[in-house]
């Protein structure tokens, strides 16, 4: 599904570049959908101080039902309280699905550490019309894609 070293390679340079914050983020957006053939594609952030997640980018057909909302909902809450990877086969049978997008079938959410690694800063949400859309693989070179850009959350 995915080439691996292209796309991390592509990612660390929209990183680098000279290019404001929210134009890299948008790029890195569109790269990730892209390489994975994914319906959408969204870049979070999470706002302590407001206990909020908010969208800050996304790609695909439209923009999230939810922009913005309590850092313990959905699965992104679930992946952010528990500092790992939340990867949902089948949307439909998990009751911490927030519904954005009836086409969703499945869900994988990737947490952004901050440089010490122990907080999660913000989160990377794939989503897919297909269930079980996301195997082993798929979740590695995600995980990688989530430590290229952390430094844009730092």
């Amino acid at each position: 599904m995915f080439l691996d070293s292209p796309l991390l390679e592509e990612l660390g340079k929209k990183v680098g570049s000279a290019a404001a914050r929210m134009q890299k983020l948008q790029g890195i957006a569109a790269l990730i959908r892209k390489s994975g053939d994914f319906r959408w594609v969204g870049l979070y952030e999470v706002d302590k101080q407001a206990a909020q997640v908010v969208n800050l980018v996304w790609d695909g057909a439209s923009a999230p039902e939810y922009p913005r909302f309590p850092i313990g909902e959905g699965l992104t809450g679930s992946a952010i309280q528990e500092r790992q990877v939340v990867n949902v086969g089948d949307v439909a049978s998990d009751a911490r699905y927030l519904t954005a997008f009836d086409s969703t079938r499945s869900e994988i959410i990737v947490p952004i550490f901050d440089e010490a690694r122990s907080n999660v800063v913000g989160t990377i949400d794939v989503e897919s019309e297909h269930l079980n859309a996301f195997d082993e693989q798929t979740k590695r070179v995600l995980v990688a894609c989530a430590d290229v850009i952390a430094p844009l959350w730092r």
